[in-house]
Formats: C-alpha cells, sequence, structure tokens
C-alpha cells in the first residue's frame, strides 16, 4: 500500500529539532506540504532547524484551496490547508499533532498520524533501535504529549516501558 502523507508544520518542526525529518522520508511514499504550512514555518527564526530543512527539501510544496467543511472548524491555516487536501484528494493521510485538527478529520473520515506515531512506526519499521530516545528528545524541545500517553503507547504498539 502506497503511504502518501500531507504534513503539517508541527511534525516538520519537531522533528527538525531532533535531525529526524528523515524519517518521514523512510516512512512515505509520497509527501506533500502545503504553502499554508511552508509559510507557517518560514515566519520562525531564520536559524529555526525546520525552515532550513524546507529550504532544501525535495517534497512538493501545494497551493491549496481550502475546502468551506474544514474551514468552518475554525483550525490554524496549516491544519486547514492539510486537511482540506487530505479531504479532496483520497488516500492521502494527514500527519498532524493538533487535537482540533484531529478531531475534525476523525469526523470528516480523513486518515490521521501524529508525530508519535510516526516515531512508533520508524520503530515499527526497524529504522530505529528504539522508540523512547526520540520521545524524550522531542519532549526536551516542548513537544507537548502526556507521559502516561506515550507510555501507554509504547506498551501496546512496541512493548517498551516509558522512563
Amino acid at each position: 500500500m502506497t503511504e502518501r502523507w500531507v504534513i503539517n508544520a508541527s511534525p516538520i518542526i519537531v522533528l527538525a529539532k531532533i535531525d529526524s525529518t528523515w524519517l518521514l522520508e523512510e516512512l512515505a511514499d509520497k509527501i506533500i506540504v502545503p504553502q499554508a504550512v511552508v509559510d507557517e514555518i518560514n515566519a520562525g527564526p531564520v536559524n529555526d532547524p525546520a525552515r532550513k530543512f524546507l529550504a532544501t527539501s525535495p517534497w512538493p510544496i501545494a497551493n491549496v484551496r481550502v475546502n468551506s467543511v474544514v474551514q468552518a472548524w475554525d483550525l490554524g491555516s496549516g491544519e486547514t490547508s492539510v486537511l482540506s487536501y487530505a479531504l479532496v484528494h483520497g488516500g492521502w493521510k494527514a500527519v498532524i499533532d493538533d487535537a482540533a485538527a484531529r478531531k475534525c478529520a476523525h469526523t470528516l473520515n480523513i486518515p490521521t498520524m501524529g508525530t508519535l506515531g510516526v516515531i512508533l512506526k520508524a520503530r515499527k519499521k526497524g529504522l530505529i533501535p528504539e522508540a523512547a530516545p526520540l520521545l524524550k528528545a522531542i519532549k526536551s524541545h516542548g513537544f507537548r504529549l502526556s507521559d502516561h500517553i506515550i507510555s501507554q503507547a509504547l506498551k501496546m504498539f512496541l512493548d517498551e516501558d516509558w522512563p
């Protein structure tokens, strides 16, 4: 099955901070980034790792026409563009972390995965020896995910423990 992902800012930002954007490229067959996401990342500091990554990334940038059903959810422009793209282009997974955006996606039957899912999938595919070190690293860079959720996910999907 072809993995086609439309990616929001948060997964790019957090994985760039720990030099792990390569995981996205290894896990997905096709990746696209909406222009609104690029704009959001480029609004950050010039030396931001995500901004530097996107400047040289081979991923196509899409000008996305915002879907009125998604727009009604009043999400951020990046989330709205990601979900609009995935809604209109069947077979694309929205890679987003925002809880409200994930709720919207669920309501609209848009498949999703977050940064935690990316790391778990990378571990399951043998791209990384353990998930916990990457999860600790993203948390140290301000990624907000409860220890309880991480612990449950590691135990359920990988039979790993969370310190």
